[in-house]
């Protein structure tokens, strides 16, 4: 009864989002924006949960690197590249993002709602999480 208890503990936790997978594009030295569906991946699950894009500017024109990464080998390597982003020959940018397929395209900006209509999405995976947490070592 205790490792049924605890499989379908474990299995609830799983399928109620927290266990994190996202996509990005991937391409090694395009040299057009390599945004289109057969560059899209699917990233190691908890583990690659940023996507990152390097622009870099070559004598022959700009080159693309986009992939996925984890967030401290992404923010470590944009930051080591920020005094070099300079948007002139040799270039080299490197940014960090972790929203589904956010190293693709720039998005057209959109209106921020005002505060007072803004709502705060419930944090209910992790509360229901520490709930069954609670149960779970409440039956065994």
């Amino acid at each position: 009864m205790r490792l049924f208890t605890v499989t379908t503990l474990l299995l609830l936790f799983f399928s109620s989002g927290l266990a994190l997978q996202i996509q990005c594009y991937q391409c090694e030295e395009m040299t057009h924006d390599c945004s289109m569906p057969e560059f899209i991946v699917n990233c190691t699950v908890n583990v690659q949960d940023m996507c990152q894009k390097e622009v870099l500017v070559k004598e022959d024109g700009i080159h693309y690197r986009k992939s996925c990464a984890s967030s401290g080998a992404c923010l470590i390597a944009s930051s080591g590249y920020q005094q070099f982003c300079t948007g002139k020959l040799n270039s080299v940018c490197i940014t960090c993002c972790n929203t589904p397929l956010c190293n693709g395209p720039r998005q057209k900006k959109r209106p921020q709602p005002s505060a007072a209509i803004t709502l705060t999405q419930p944090q209910l995976p992790v509360f229901s999480f520490f709930i069954l947490l609670l149960l779970a070592f409440g039956l065994c």
